[in-house]
This record gives structure tokens, C-alpha cells and sequence, in this order.
């Protein structure tokens, strides 16, 4: 079916923008596939299955409980309602009418992203605390009130400008008993990161499995056990076999992806990384000799620090005539279509007169390099 993309009318994308929604997240390996292929043979009682890769999970992680989510959005989302119900069933039944229950999450300001609105679908409310210089620890503690159910923290805050790390808000958050909830969606490498948040004293903690090679609908929550268990009854199996009317029955996830967590989870923390990361260093090198005779150019490895998983290209805007916004356009609007990402923070940002896009290694299948190469001497000229 390597023509399906022709038949339905969809440009087939090169991906060398990482593990984007948007893009379909990720390709499983073909060990996992095989799994998931195997998973197809038998139907399965649902909740035998979940609790017992959630088992494996743990122990694979050395976390207290786990559970298999559709996403790291919906791990927020169930995370955000176990801090407000608790086990309560009538609580639980209640979201995400919110009356006589805390729902308030703070929230630093440094911290906002579009994904914290995740903790607000079950009915919390966001409080944002600090001011457009940082936040301080008395910011956290005045907005500490009856109706707090939660601290939200995007990792990794301890690298962003005037944010309190995660150390000090666990001390607050602890100090009143109240939980801490970290969306920790795609910080899978080094791999101690998938227990490194729990082991601090985060309470519950969101990945999205589709950075660990999972499927792209599909993600993990970890951290204590009690509130594990409330997210669980909140989460589609919940309702199906423990007779909660959980507000989480939409955010299903199917056998085969509840294996597929299980497997890629257990490829990733055994496989040699620094293999991969040099088989990114000879892919990059390719390419940087591919385009070594493109003027108005100059090419660097991606990221500037840590481990090379792509090139970064800088146009000399004056001299080309083309900004980074117009060359990306120029990618995509070819057959295959070609996404690269944007340096600036965020996978698709270009701000007016941007320079440089990165090509990363990690989503673009072998050989896509030599494509984008030739691509962009086409654009860009010798």
C-alpha cells in the first residue's frame, strides 16, 4: 500500500521535524510492530491487559504504579481529576461538574505552553503564579488556598529563565500536602528521565510514548499509587470494568497499542544509544558534504550542546533573498512534502527575518537526508 497516500490524496511527508503529532508521531520499530501484529491474534480482557503492562512498566521504571494512556495529554487529563476526586466514587462520577471539590492548579508563569490546558478538561482551573520576571516561592504559597487541588510543572523548568525548579516546588507543594503534577511528555532521554521526576518527589508524571517509540496515540502516567489508581478509574478501563462513570471513556486506547508501550518501553531502556546517536553523526555528515557547495549557507550541528541528532542550516538572508519561513515553505510545498524544524522553541515558529531550521535525523527515514539535500540546492542554488 505504498501508494495509499496517492489513492486518498494526502502529500506523503518527509519527517525531519521529530515526533510531532501532527506528523503521526512516530514509526514503530519492526520488533514492536511484530508485537502489535502478534497482540491481532487474540481479543483480550482489557483490564487484565492494562494492569499488568502497567506492572511490567513500573517495575521496567522502579516508580511505584503506572498506567497506559492515550497520550500524554490524557495522562494530564486523568492526572489533573485523580488530584481533585481522589477514590471517591461520587466524585468521580461528578466531573467535570467540580462543585465542593478543589480544581485549581498552579501554574508558574515561565511555565505556560498550550498543552497545560490538558488539566483543565476534567474542570480544573489554571492559576497562574509569578510575574514576567520569575516566579518566587512566596508566588506559589499566596496562591495556595481551600481550593487547591495541584501544583502543574512542565519539565524540564529548571532550564527556563526565572522559573523555580522542581526541587523547590515539591517543598512547597509537600509542605500542604498537595500534589505535584509534571507533564513531562517527551523527556525520555537519557532514559533515567522516565523515573527521574517521581524519584525527586513528583506525585504523578505524563510522558508521551510516542518519544520511546510507541505509537502516537499513546502515553504513560506514573508516580504514587493512590492517585495512579483514582487516574485509573477515571481512564476509559475505569469505566468499562469497574463500573465508573468516568469522564475519560473517549480516551481510549486499543490492545495493540497498550502492547506497543509495553514493547517499545522495554527496546528503548536496553537498546545502545550511542549507536543510534552515531548513525545520526554519519547521516548528518552526508549531508553536510552533500550541500558543502551551496553558497550563502553555513552548517552546524543540532543541538548546539548534547548529542547530535541533526543539522542545523543558517542563510544568509541578505545575500539569498529568502528567509527560513520561505525555504521551509518552498519543503513543503514539494512531492514528497518536507518539514523541518524551527530552532526557535517550537517545532513550526519562524519569526519575520528568521535565519536557520534544523534537520533532525530521529523521524526521517534512511536516505530522506540525501532528499532534502537535493532539495535544497534546488532552492537555494550552488
Amino acid at each position: 500500500m505504498s501508494n495509499i497516500y496517492d489513492e486518498l490524496g494526502v502529500a506523503p511527508v518527509l519527517n525531519a521535524q521529530g515526533n510531532r503529532t501532527l506528523l503521526g508521531g512516530t514509526t514503530p520499530s519492526a520488533a514492536v510492530r511484530a508485537i502489535m501484529d502478534a497482540a491481532d491474534d487474540y481479543y483480550v480482557d482489557m483490564s487484565d491487559l492494562m494492569d499488568n503492562v502497567a506492572e511490567r512498566v513500573s517495575d521496567m521504571l522502579g516508580v511505584e504504579a503506572a498506567l497506559v494512556t492515550s497520550g500524554c495529554s490524557a495522562a494530564l487529563a486523568v492526572g489533573a481529576a485523580a488530584c481533585m476526586t481522589g477514590n471517591d466514587p461520587d466524585k468521580i462520577g461528578q466531573i467535570p461538574d467540580v462543585t465542593g471539590m478543589p480544581h485549581e492548579f498552579i501554574i508558574q508563569k515561565q511555565l505556560r505552553v498550550r498543552y497545560d490546558r490538558c488539566m483543565s478538561i476534567p474542570g480544573g482551573k489554571l492559576i497562574e503564579v509569578g510575574d514576567t520576571e520569575e516566579t518566587r516561592p512566596e508566588h506559589i504559597e499566596a496562591a495556595i488556598g481551600p481550593n487547591t487541588a495541584g501544583i502543574h510543572y512542565l519539565a524540564p523548568g529548571d532550564r527556563l529563565p526565572g522559573a523555580l525548579p522542581l526541587e523547590e516546588v515539591i517543598r512547597i507543594g509537600h509542605s500542604h500536602n498537595i500534589p505535584i503534577v509534571v507533564d513531562a511528555a517527551g523527556e525520555v532521554y537519557p532514559t533515567d528521565k522516565l523515573s527521574k521526576y517521581v524519584k525527586m518527589g513528583a506525585d504523578l508524571v505524563a510522558y508521551g510514548a510516542k518519544y520511546f517509540g510507541a505509537v502516537n496515540s499513546s502515553g504513560l502516567l506514573t508516580g504514587r499509587k493512590d492517585l495512579i489508581d483514582a487516574a485509573r478509574s477515571h481512564s476509559f478501563i475505569g469505566f468499562e470494568s469497574a463500573d465508573s462513570n468516568a469522564f475519560g471513556r473517549p480516551m481510549k486506547i486499543d490492545r495493540q497499542e497498550v502492547v506497543a508501550v509495553y514493547a517499545a518501553l522495554r527496546e528503548w531502556l536496553s537498546m545502545n544509544h550511542e549507536d543510534r546517536f552515531a548513525g545520526y553523526e554519519v547521516r548528518v555528515a552526508d549531508m553536510r558534504e552533500e550541500l558543502r557547495g551551496v553558497s550563502n549557507i553555513e552548517l552546524s550541528d543540532y543541538p548546539e550542546r548534547g548529542p547530535v541528532e541533526g543539522l542545523l542550516v543558517k542563510l544568509d538572508v541578505a545575500k539569498l533573498g529568502k528567509n527560513a519561513e520561505d525555504v521551509v515553505a518552498e519543503l513543503r510545498a514539494g512531492n514528497p512534502s518536507i518539514w523541518v524544524r524551527s530552532p526557535y522553541g517550537r517545532p513550526d515558529y519562524y519569526p519575520p527575518g528568521a535565519d536557520s531550521f534544523a534537520v533532525r535525523m530521529q523521524t526521517l527515514r534512511e536516505g530522506g537526508e540525501q532528499i532534502i539535500a537535493q532539495r535544497l540546492i534546488e532552492i537555494l542554488g550552488s
